[in-house]
């Protein structure tokens, strides 16, 4: 439906833990929809709802050609893990090296409130567990050990981006106080 704005690091938004949802209704629907316009648009492998200012538990995922979203996940990581590279939207230019499980079960919602089984691993597990630490205000830089965190924020604080006043619009979703 329409493309939004990806809020960027220092945005409050993105280390705000975001709000079950419960009314699966048409504008629900309508986030589902701007978020995957928006995510393809950047172009990214996820999206997260607080990424475009609002703040309810919704992702949306673009894998090796598989189109998916997710609504209140809920995820059973796997004891194996994988390094590789990561990078976010929402801090434009920064791809390092970060520890993930390597498979992933994520139950949650569709759009119209029906329950939801995806299993995935390498890629697929890495975007679900990226996308869901957004819903919990966790950015993917907090998982990196001291020495690569601390060159990620030089990285960070040297970009033209950073900094820069984002234009903050008011979203027709309900965030219940959290997000704008």
């Amino acid at each position: 439906m329409s493309i939004r704005p990806i809020r960027l690091f220092g945005d409050p938004v993105l280390r705000s833990a975001a709000l079950p949802v419960t009314d699966f209704d048409k504008e629900l629907r309508t986030l589902v929809t701007d978020l995957t316009d928006t995510m393809l648009d950047a172009p990214g492998a996820g999206l997260a709802a607080p990424q475009i200012g609002v703040g309810l538990r919704v992702f949306t995922w673009n894998v090796e050609g598989e189109l998916g979203h997710l609504i209140n996940p809920v995820l059973s990581l796997s004891e194996e893990i994988q390094d590789g590279a990561e990078g976010c939207l929402s801090l434009p230019g920064l791809t390092i090296d970060c520890l993930r499980a390597l498979s992933v079960v994520a139950t949650g919602f569709d759009l119209y409130g029906e329950p939801v089984r995806i299993e995935g691993s390498d890629l697929l597990a890495r975007a679900i567990q990226h996308e869901t630490d957004h819903l919990d205000g966790v950015l993917f830089i907090d998982r990196l050990d001291r020495e690569a965190r601390k060159a990620a924020m030089k990285t960070i604080r040297e970009s033209e981006w950073f900094g820069v006043d984002t234009q903050v619009k008011l979203s027709p979703h309900p965030t219940n106080g959290f997000g704008l």
